[in-house]
C-alpha cells in the first residue's frame, strides 16, 4: 500500500469534512474509502477519493474547495459531478437531489430524477485512523458495486468491486 498516497487523501478527506461543516452541508464518502472507514481499516491503494454532495450546495462547495487550493477539473458535466485535484490527488463529487420523502435522486445528466438505493444515506459515520467521516451506507454500496454494471455496461464489474463486496457482506450481520 503506498502510505503517502493514502495519508495525503486521508488529509484531504479530514479537510473535505471540515469545510461541509463550515458550510453547513453534508458530503458522505463513496467508493472504496467508503468501505475502508465502514471497516475501520485500510483494505487497498485507492485512485480518488468518491463522494455525494447535495446538488443545492455545489457552488458553494467548489468556491469552498477552490479556496483551499483545490483545482477543478473538466469532464463530467459540472450538473452530474464536480471533480478536483489538489497536490495530485483527485476528489469527485457525484451531485444529489435530496428529496422530501428522504430519497436520493441523481442530480443531472441522462439519469437525472433518478433514485440511488434506499438507505444510501443513512448509515452510520465511519471511523479510519481517529477521522470520523459520513459515508455512504454499506447495504447501498453493496448495491451500486452490485449493479453499476447493469446500470451502466460500459462500466464492467472490477475485480476490486468483486472483493469489496465480499468484504461488506462479511462485516454486515445477516447479509
Amino acid at each position: 500500500m503506498d502510505r503517502e498516497r493514502a495519508d495525503g487523501q486521508l488529509a484531504q478527506i479530514a479537510e473535505t469534512v471540515g469545510l461541509a461543516r463550515r458550510l453547513g452541508t453534508r458530503v458522505w464518502l463513496r467508493g472504496g474509502w467508503a468501505m475502508d472507514f465502514f471497516l475501520g481499516a485500510r483494505t487497498r491503494d485507492h485512485e480518488d477519493i468518491d463522494w455525494f454532495a447535495p446538488a443545492a450546495d455545489a457552488a458553494a462547495l467548489a468556491a469552498g474547495l477552490g479556496a483551499l487550493g483545490y483545482a477543478p477539473l473538466e469532464g463530467v458535466p459540472p450538473e452530474q459531478q464536480l471533480d478536483f485535484v489538489k497536490d495530485g490527488l483527485e476528489s469527485s463529487f457525484a451531485l444529489v437531489e435530496l428529496a422530501p420523502d428522504g430519497g436520493v435522486l441523481v442530480a443531472g445528466g441522462p439519469w437525472a430524477g433518478t433514485a440511488w438505493p434506499a438507505g444510501l444515506l443513512d448509515g452510520p459515520p465511519g471511523r479510519l485512523d481517529g477521522l470520523v467521516c459520513p459515508v455512504v451506507a454499506a447495504e447501498a454500496q453493496i448495491e451500486i458495486k452490485r449493479m453499476m454494471p447493469v446500470w451502466d455496461p460500459r462500466r464492467p464489474r472490477r475485480a476490486k468491486d468483486a472483493e469489496d463486496i465480499a468484504r461488506l457482506r462479511a462485516a454486515l450481520p445477516g447479509v
